[in-house]
């Protein structure tokens, strides 16, 4: 699916149209739950319900998700899922990923996977070269190859540790959803022709993301909020990507940035 003519974002109907149409030559739909460019959020449920009416594996790539928005993947019937933990969880480059498979595959042994000796039936471990097939753990467990990597895995308790303190995805998401909508009005408070915002309106349509269109010198713009402090990024050809991420920035923050993009030229 792609977006309509002069639209940035895809539809969910557009979506499930597509996969209804050619749904007799898929195996297998994978898609960003969070668009890295746009910052849409997809309606994971619904694609996943999509999907499996015609026994089409369902999977979403939740790097711009993790730590970003609340997911209920097992609630929401997704069959897999994987991620990352260096961006809205903090835990720095090279730090552990991570991976979510239902619980319905866990012992189905015909289904393909990375199998390695953590993951083999505790009764058996110690036999792999006696049985006859790999039998897993009927759980997450199942999944596992061989010893996690400690050094990578530091960081993220580090920073699992402060999303606890936070109390978790619910406080921080309604943080999230103020933090975003405030910069959303400012942008629009600010009234230039110079700037849009291709990011969906709707805040249930979108994580802590706003991505801005800058028709006039783009990136001397991205320059100038360097220089003023604000961490963001360029993307090609006019778009800045703007993050106020709930966990450590603020409304003040949110006001700064908003007083440097107005006296942008």
């Amino acid at each position: 699916a792609r977006p309509r003519k002069g639209e940035f974002t895809i539809r969910t109907e557009d979506i499930l149209d597509v996969i209804d149409e050619h749904a007799n030559q898929l195996a297998v739909v994978i898609m960003g739950a969070v668009n890295f460019f746009t910052g849409q959020l997809v309606n994971i449920e619904k694609i996943a319900a999509a999907g499996q009416k015609h026994g089409i594996v369902v999977g979403f790539d939740l790097a711009h998700a993790a730590g970003n928005v609340p997911l209920s993947l097992h609630e929401w019937n997704v069959d897999f899922a994987v991620w990352c933990s260096y961006k809205y969880l903090n835990a720095g480059p090279g730090a552990v990923a991570g991976a979510f498979v239902h619980e319905r595959h866990a012992r189905n042994t015909n289904l393909p996977r990375l199998a390695g000796w953590f993951g083999n039936d505790p009764n058996t471990r110690f036999r792999l070269h006696l049985e006859p097939e790999f039998v897993p753990v009927a759980s997450a467990d199942g999944w596992q190859i061989s010893n996690p990597p400690i050094f990578s895995m530091a960081p993220l308790r580090a920073s699992l540790a402060i999303f606890q303190e936070a109390e978790g995805m619910e406080p921080l998401r309604a943080k999230s959803m103020k933090l975003t909508g405030y910069l959303e009005f400012l942008i629009e408070q600010i009234g230039s022709k110079k700037f849009s915002i291709i990011t969906p309106s709707d805040p249930n349509a979108r994580g802590a993301q706003l991505s801005i269109q800058a028709h006039e010198h783009p990136k001397q713009l991205h320059e100038e909020l360097f220089a003023g402090g604000v961490k963001c990024d360029f993307r090609e050809p006019n778009v800045i990507r703007v993050a106020p991420t709930p966990l450590y920035n603020t409304f003040h923050e949110v006001w700064r940035f908003a007083q440097i993009l107005a006296a942008h030229k």
